[in-house]
């Protein structure tokens, strides 16, 4: 399947083999670092003190762990097996991650050039398949990464537990609620390892926002304030010929088969409620979920605003809007396209903002005289503390494909596993469902269904084309 985008705009042909040349000398780069850095540290660990140890933390006063990266040497028989389905820009990204760790041993995506340029940018010679249903069917693949647009997300992790894959599946998780409830029970069932590619839970900077709040940093936690910027407009877009070098027919699998429009698929699917949930979904699935963390609790009434494209043939996702939640512990949240994309967290004692760029308030200032070093962090039980803190989302998906990995091996739960990310993202899909409805509704989440209100229900599932259900 063809992957997510994952930037602004379309790449260039090439694009995945220049990825690949990037990633391969950014690996040795890091090496090279890496074994200077332990040079460098054998000859200061003489006259370096416990106090001076602590003069690698982030000007935060946060504590960097003191162990160096280590990328757990296997032999061949022991390294798994990995099928990457899906890929393009974000599909490259999660592959070549994953080859840091394991070896990728086939790739699938609906688009020819696209699979094509996949299998010469990796190292060996993988298969290659346009259905991911024969790439599951193969006894020599342990894991597989997902990196195709969302409404595919579902089932193919569904289909991929089944057939005794282990799964790192980028976000957003699922296309509605519903999807949501079916995949939690099939990973239950299976008890497959599921990474959710919600990388910023990965994130130094992310982790330790929702770990200062949690633990009391700000006060009472009172209100979160997200911002995560405007949905595209545009259309009408004529329609084309399909390409002869895509199955325009697996690519929309469960959605309504229409006329192919090259804005329908590439970056753009998700401008398309056909396809992904706009903006709230998108950049929703990342903070949203980083907020709901921090606040420990679920939602239990909604209300949203939007205004919506009236082209036809164009992009469909509301624009102008804004979401208000009440959470069950008395949290209110709110979500607006305007503003500084980022969270702000407010306490009755502080005030702590977070986005991809910094963190910062007083209670960050103050981590210099008090600080909350790795091994305090009560969010996740399961941290592999040879694996360096890392910022940014290239560097912080080496952790959280590394974290998949580890759980692979202990068969343990990930960071962000299939149950919670369930929860953020239907967080995400009730905010567009009482936009669509245009007024307040209440949330039952032990039931996950809207009590005694129909027309809100009928958001919670879809339709799905015949040959492509979900079960």
């Amino acid at each position: 399947m063809e992957s997510r985008r994952g930037g602004m705009g379309w790449s260039p042909p090439g694009f995945l083999r220049r990825q690949a040349v990037y990633f391969l000398r950014g690996s040795r780069h890091v090496l090279m670092r890496h074994r200077q850095t332990q040079h460098r540290q054998t000859q200061r660990r003489e006259f370096l003190t416990a106090a001076a140890a602590l003069g690698g933390a982030v000007a935060t006063g946060h504590r960097l762990s003191a162990s160096p990266t280590l990328i757990k040497s296997r032999s061949k028989m022991e390294r798994v097996r990995v099928g990457a389905i899906g890929l393009r820009y974000q599909g490259s990204v999660i592959a070549h991650k994953a080859q840091m760790y394991g070896d990728v041993v086939a790739v699938c995506d609906v688009d020819k050039n696209v699979r094509d340029t996949a299998k010469s940018a990796f190292g060996s010679t993988p298969r290659d398949f346009e259905d991911y249903r024969d790439l599951l069917a193969r006894d020599d693949i342990d894991a597989v990464t997902i990196g195709t647009p969302d409404h595919w997300h579902t089932k193919m992790v569904i289909d991929a537990c089944r057939a005794g894959k282990d799964v790192y599946c980028e976000k957003p998780l699922t296309l509605t609620v519903d999807e949501g409830k079916h995949l939690v029970k099939a990973v239950r069932e299976t008890g497959r390892v599921v990474q959710v590619g919600s990388w910023q839970r990965s994130d130094q900077r992310f982790r330790l926002a929702a770990e200062m709040v949690r633990a009391g940093r700000i006060g009472k936690l009172q209100q979160v304030d997200v911002v995560l910027g405007k949905n595209k407009t545009g259309g009408p877009f004529p329609a084309k010929t399909v390409p002869g070098n895509l199955n325009w027919d697996l690519w929309q699998g469960q959605t309504p088969d229409v006329p192919y429009l090259e804005e329908r698929s590439h970056y753009t699917f998700r401008w398309w409620y056909e396809y992904s949930g706009g903006q709230m979904t998108d950049w929703g699935a990342h903070h949203l979920d980083i907020a709901q963390w921090a606040i420990d609790s679920l939602p239990v009434e909604i209300e949203g605003k939007a205004e919506y494209p009236t082209v036809n043939d164009g992009f469909n996702v509301a624009v102008d809007f804004h979401a208000k939640y009440r959470y069950a512990n008395g949290v209110v949240m709110t979500v607006a396209d305007t503003g500084r994309n980022g969270i702000m967290f407010t306490g009755d004692q502080g005030r702590l903002f977070v986005n991809r760029g910094t963190i910062s308030g007083k209670p960050v200032e103050e981590l210099k005289q008090n600080p909350l070093n790795r091994e305090d962090m009560k969010l996740y039980d399961f941290d592999n503390q040879e694996l360096p803190e890392r910022a940014g989302k290239l560097d912080a998906i080496i952790n959280h494909m590394g974290n998949f990995f580890d759980c692979i091996e202990a068969r343990k739960t990930p960071i962000s596993d299939v149950e919670s990310q369930h929860r953020s993202v239907s967080t995400c899909h009730l905010g567009n469902i009482a936009m669509k409805e245009d007024r307040v509704l209440t949330w039952d989440p032990e039931l996950e269904i809207f009590p005694e209100d129909e027309n809100a229900n009928r958001w919670l599932a879809r339709e799905q084309r015949s040959g492509f259900q979900i079960p």
